[in-house]
């Protein structure tokens, strides 16, 4: 029997994995799923730009590597989930708002009580997103990058602001939903209003267009489309 590959996931926080973890181990079946939790938005790391984003994503995953004793020929992919903050909006859509704690997002706008911050972490995150969007490999590894827009919670549960209790309670029952009902989960996540799943290039230029990168978007479905009617055949 061939031996199973990793399917490398890379996420932001704990509740990524809550919401994915179980979902994705049962889609890739065939396969070992790897969620690596950043603790962290990359795209924005005060660390990273567009010249070594590249190589510190190749870094985490050979850091996995060397610890478990793998080379990159038993990786069969690595998935990055971005969570996109409204990282594409005009800087006059940041808005001050010295009432607030920490960002506060809509549809339409960032209220902060710092909005310089926010422009420039906006900026770095586009330079880097724009970097790693067309990116097709990480160590010779197959990459694809996918936004959640404005973040997981927004599209899973379409809510925004959540707190961290309130992001680990909703990634729990959505996992608890659908673990039994993968093909529901993908039309879902394929399907729905907020779906972007045709074109993988033309998806990243929508994401960046308007307030797309505040409003409700996720373009994760075209990850499995490959593997749909495969999961649609045995029903999970």
């Amino acid at each position: 029997m061939a031996r199973k590959k990793i399917v490398f996931v890379i996420v932001e926080g704990p509740s990524d994995d809550t919401a994915f973890g179980v979902l994705l181990n049962r889609i890739y079946d065939k396969n070992m799923v790897h969620i690596e939790i950043m603790h962290g938005d990359i795209t924005s790391d005060l660390s990273v730009n567009a010249s070594n984003i590249v190589s510190h994503i190749g870094n985490v995953v050979k850091a996995y590597a060397d610890a478990n004793h793998y080379d990159k020929s038993h990786f069969k992919e690595v998935i990055h989930l971005i969570d996109m903050d409204g990282a594409y909006i005009s800087d006059e859509n940041i808005l001050e708002d010295r009432s607030v704690q920490k960002p506060v997002y809509s549809l339409i706008d960032i209220r902060t009580a710092n909005p310089n911050t926010i422009v420039q972490r906006n900026a770095r995150k586009r330079e880097n997103i724009d970097r790693i969007c067309s990116c097709l490999k990480i160590w010779a590894i197959p990459y694809s990058a996918y936004y959640m827009s404005s973040n997981l919670d927004h599209v899973l549960y379409g809510k925004l602001n959540s707190s961290d209790d309130e992001k680990e309670d909703n990634a729990y029952m959505f996992a608890k939903q659908y673990k039994n009902n993968i093909s529901g989960f993908i039309e879902y996540i394929t399907d729905s209003d907020f779906s972007v799943s045709n074109d993988f290039k033309e998806s990243w230029e929508y994401i960046k267009k308007d307030f797309h990168s505040l409003e409700r978007h996720t373009n994760f479905g075209i990850c499995f489309k490959e593997i749909r009617e495969k999961v649609e055949k045995n029903k999970f």
